[in-house]
């Protein structure tokens, strides 16, 4: 039977709907048809529109709203560890040696006992030992990442294949973790890491690509529909992932909207330019200019990580006695050279993903951007700095005033013990007092976007969201981190909506829930800006659309 046209093809009534479109941010009804919404209003607006094979979703109160889209995560690498010795859900150094030890069971056929996720607070000073390896792995080399991904457990057999001793030097961009007469602990810290990594054979491409279909999904039940991957190119974890994302745009398997950030190898320069230049001709060209796939961000990776005191800060860190430790965190590529780069890379018309989380760090990228704006104009290349743990209060108002976006991860921004026992301590109540400053940012102006940085913690976004309006835990309903931090509901969900849909250069077609947009949607299982607002991480996703058609309903 021919398809009458004039009706659509999905509707939804009941309401809400948090539209996120300034002009108008409540509805109660959507109407979808070929994949773009066509109405948007009350249930009267879409009643003529419904016909004999519409498909009609009564919300019944339930909130409706623009798919989210995670604006730094690792999926492949996710779903890659989900497939190996997931230590995730795990939560003590006991817990991690007995999946170590039934996973290297159950796989004899692996040269290699790969994985990862622990978590550092599960250990003396965030620092595993290779000796409770060794005694569940004795015989096979064993290399499992913690769940920020920079830093790695290795055991006695790693760091032998390694050729790691005791006269092993640290590298520049980073630290061996040694016992007291220099033997190597089985830790290894930043760039340290590579120096087993570079042993670990690769996934091969078909592992990649299961990998990318089982992070997919993953981010799908989270009602996450697109994304920006922080990492495509040969960097940590599981190598090079730009060939699993070529593969399931070209058979129609990735069903997300995805921007690769290619990676910069800290250790070159702008010779790496051109090969950034094919790819990202390669995807569009695939694509055909309109597809799911783009390559048009560079991720660049200034610092560590505060836990390890290698976040790069503007001032030493403290020691346990409270003194300072002389220690000022690491540069991973030359600050001198950085705005360089920064103003060649915006020329060619990329968007600069920076890693940044010391306020040292913070201050170089924007610095960075600065120079490339001097020297190109503004060229609309949307330029990000992610993380952002500390940030010198003088920098706050250069994020609008530069054009740049501070994209979130919210979750950290909450007491849990590697905050207070890893952190804190180190950094001292004054720049403790600048960490996360998600409520500054806002009042001063800056462009906002949310991400996760799964597989580092959960992309559940309503748990991410809680936190940033909360400031605290779901589990902690007492101790607050920077009340005045705080953002209300709708700026969060904004964040992730319209806000990372900005810095993925997606917001012409996605982001809010408007006529002419895609029909990327959510449906939640409540509508969270009824209920009080330590309720917020209780909310799940039900449904999740691309186009209008499902992509995950919950069972």
């Amino acid at each position: 039977m021919p398809r009458d046209h004039h009706f659509a093809d999905l509707v939804f009534t009941g309401g809400p709907v948090f539209t996120v479109d300034p002009a108008r941010s409540w509805a109660g009804a959507v109407a979808v048809r070929d994949g773009r919404i066509v109405v948007v209003g009350e249930d009267h607006d879409v009643r003529p529109l419904i016909g004999a094979h519409t498909e009609v979703v009564d919300l019944a109160g339930k909130l409706l709203l623009p798919g989210f889209q995670d604006a730094h995560v690792h999926p492949v690498l996710a779903g890659t560890t989900l497939r190996g010795c997931d230590l995730h859900g795990l939560e003590t150094a006991r817990e991690y040696a007995e999946a170590v030890a039934g996973y290297a069971a159950a796989h004899p056929e692996r040269a290699w006992i790969t994985g990862g996720g622990w978590s550092m607070e599960a250990f003396p000073g965030g620092t595993p030992h290779r000796a409770a390896l060794d005694a569940v792995v004795p015989d096979r080399p064993v290399a499992l990442p913690n769940r920020d991904g920079h830093g790695l457990w290795v055991n006695s057999r790693a760091l032998e294949l390694a050729g790691i001793t005791a006269a092993t030097p640290d590298p520049a961009d980073g630290r061996i973790e040694r016992d007291a007469d220099g033997t190597p602990t089985g830790m290894l810290q930043e760039g340290a890491a590579e120096l087993v990594l570079r042993q670990v054979p690769p996934p091969s491409a078909e592992e990649h690509y299961q990998g990318l279909l089982a992070g997919q999904a993953y981010l799908h039940s989270f009602g996450i529909t697109g994304w920006q991957d922080a990492a495509v190119g040969t960097a940590f974890g599981p190598g090079d992932v730009y060939g699993a994302y070529l593969a399931a745009a070209a058979d129609g398997s990735l069903t997300a909207r995805v921007r690769a950030a290619q990676w910069w190898d800290r250790e070159g320069g702008l010779e790496q330019l051109p090969a950034f230049l094919d790819r990202r001709a390669e995807a569009e060209a695939l694509n055909d200019g309109a597809g799911r796939f783009r390559a048009g961000s560079v991720k660049m990776m200034l610092d560590g990580v505060a836990e390890n005191h290698t976040a790069a800060m503007l001032e030493p860190y403290l020691d346990g006695c409270g003194c300072s430790s002389g220690a000022s965190g690491l540069d991973f590529i030359d600050p001198e050279k950085l705005g360089g780069y920064v103003s060649e890379i915006d020329a060619a018309g990329f968007q600069v993903h920076f890693h940044a989380l010391g306020d040292r760090a913070v201050r170089t990228a924007l610095d960075a951007v600065e120079e490339a704006l001097r020297r190109n104009g503004n060229r609309g290349n949307r330029h990000h700095l992610a993380h952002l743990q500390v940030v010198h209060p003088d920098d706050i108002p250069r994020f609008r005033a530069l054009g740049a976006t501070a994209n979130m991860q919210p979750l950290w921004a909450c007491h849990e013990p590697q905050m207070d026992e890893l952190t804190i301590p180190f950094l001292g109540e004054r720049r403790a007092g600048w960490q996360y400053p998600f409520g500054s940012l806002h009042r001063a102006g800056a462009m906002l976007a949310m991400g996760s940085d799964w597989s580092v913690s959960t992309p559940d976004v309503m748990l991410g969201v809680h936190v940033a309006v909360n400031r605290r835990s779901e589990e902690d309903d007492e101790r607050v981190l920077g009340p005045e931090q705080r953002i209300d509901l709708g700026t969060a969900l904004a964040a992730y909506t319209a806000g990372s849909a900005r810095v993925n250069h997606l917001d012409a077609d996605t982001g809010s829930v408007q006529p002419g947009k895609y029909a990327d949607l959510v449906v939640l299982d409540r509508d969270p800006f009824a209920g009080p607002a330590m309720a917020i991480g209780g909310t799940r996703v039900l449904r999740t659309y691309v186009e209008g058609a499902p992509v995950y309903t919950a069972e």
